[in-house]
């Protein structure tokens, strides 16, 4: 496995990480000692990664929904106590 120094990885960092999305992880090192390895990722599933109306038809919003607490909110503001 490829071994790089930091001052190298930082001058070749976009050739190293196409590099590494074509399967070649490396290594990158500071001052001789191995600090970190970079692998590529793994491709997601298509529709995996969706989380957009995940609990779709679970519950219901009331079509007052923007209007509920208002009149405690008003009171909170107004001072005004019942």
């Amino acid at each position: 496995m490829l071994t790089v120094n930091i001052h190298d990885a930082k001058t070749q960092l976009s050739k190293l990480v196409d590099q590494a999305a074509q399967g070649e992880a490396f290594i990158i090192a500071k001052a001789g000692k191995p600090m970190v390895k970079v692998i590529p990722l793994e491709p997601t599933v298509a529709g995996t990664a969706s989380r957009l109306g995940f609990m779709a038809g679970e519950f219901s919003v009331p079509d007052d929904f923007d209007q509920m607490g208002s009149s405690e909110i008003e009171d909170l503001f107004t001072g005004r106590k019942d």
